[in-house]
């Protein structure tokens, strides 16, 4: 079986991918670390222990990343940084979002940017400041990243991950859901689903999910076995849309984080095929910190922005144990291969291939 392989120029870098090396880790990881913000946010009250789980999209000449930071405190909020080649990053010097009520007053984190016309639309995590592990996907829409309207949850029940398609499709804005479920060890349940919605405005709360799962795990041996979620927005190509989700698969030394990739229908994202291999494992490489820093989760890579170039090229922003952010280099043709030929039933995970 022919393996396919791209060559990606970037700099003086030859970034070599293939379905055995789905995903080049930039040799210069960190792009962004707790070190880089902390020089720009000086002040006591604003020094940040993680950076991590960015959102990212084009805006005009440059690259926005939304990223998730963790203050001292345990509190969440959202920083801006920007690049114009999307690999050195500068860090804007006060925060994009920070809690503005009880409903978020817990963090907001993981923030997606979905761009259709000229507003950009941003889906978070809001987390309520009492409530344990109550979390709402909040939205907030900008045509300018200096400000912001929010618009609060999506939904009046809780959500984990949304992630909405950058175009209308047959006269809907269209969207990936993963629900909240209140497991002790926050998997298995409907942490194993992810299900999809459309809406004919996506401010007015209004979402019709459908009650089937387009993407499951029935619970047998998989990487992705005890949790599902969408992570970036769904990517358009010329097979149709890509989707990198991440999954979890339980293990007597925790949950490690994997992302996996699914390509959807370019016309009905309800139908899709999902990629049985993981696209990326984590590593030592992934979290490259000084000794007395600080390490949030080990063993995850997680993604909440992905941006696709001209020449079919994709650069995977993804936190390492989210604690920094990475970048890995994929490409179009790489990643539909995959899900080709080592497909998964959507429904319940099982190998649709022969292992030999």
């Amino acid at each position: 079986m022919k393996n396919i392989e791209r060559i990606v120029r970037i700099k003086d870098t030859e970034c070599l991918v293939n379905m055995n090396q789905p995903v080049f880790r930039w040799p210069d990881n960190p792009i962004l670390s707790p070190t880089d913000v902390n020089k720009v946010w000086t002040s006591p009250g604003m020094q940040v222990i993680t950076a991590h789980n960015a959102g990212t999209t084009k805006f005009n000449d440059e690259l926005i990343m939304l990223f998730r930071s963790h203050l001292r405190n345990g509190i969440s909020i959202i920083g801006l940084a920007r690049s114009r080649n999307g690999v050195d990053w500068s860090v804007d010097e006060k925060p994009a979002m920070v809690p503005v009520n009880e409903d978020e007053a817990g963090g907001v984190e993981d923030p997606r940017i979905t761009k259709i016309d000229d507003t950009y639309y941003i889906t978070y995590s809001a987390y309520h400041g009492m409530e344990k592990d109550r979390v709402r996907v909040s939205l907030a829409t900008t045509q300018n990243f200096r400000e912001f309207t929010r618009h609060g949850p999506l939904l009046d029940v809780d959500m984990r991950n949304v992630v909405i398609f950058p175009e209308v499709i047959d006269g809907n804005y269209i969207a990936l859901f993963r629900p909240n479920d209140h497991t002790k060890n926050h998997t298995g349940g409907i942490f194993k689903q992810i299900l999809i919605g459309r809406t004919q405005k996506i401010e007015n709360r209004k979402w019709k999910i459908e009650n089937r799962p387009i993407m499951q795990q029935a619970g047998g041996p998989s990487s992705f076995g005890d949790k599902i979620g969408p992570g970036a927005p769904p990517i358009k190509t010329r097979y149709g849309w890509l989707n990198i989700f991440h999954g979890v698969r339980s293990t007597m030394d925790g949950n490690p984080y994997v992302l996996g990739v699914a390509l959807h229908d370019p016309d009905d994202p309800g139908k899709l095929k999902v990629s049985n291999i993981p696209i990326l494992f984590p590593s030592t490489s992934d979290c490259r910190v000084a000794e007395t820093d600080y390490v949030h989760v080990p063993h995850v890579v997680f993604t909440c922005g992905a941006l696709r170039n001209e020449d079919g090229s994709i650069f995977i922003y993804y936190g390492g144990n989210d604690t920094v952010m990475n970048l890995g280099i994929t490409h179009e043709d790489v990643l539909v291969e995959l899900c080709n030929r080592f497909p998964q039933d959507p429904l319940t995970g099982i190998p649709q291939y022969k292992m030999t």
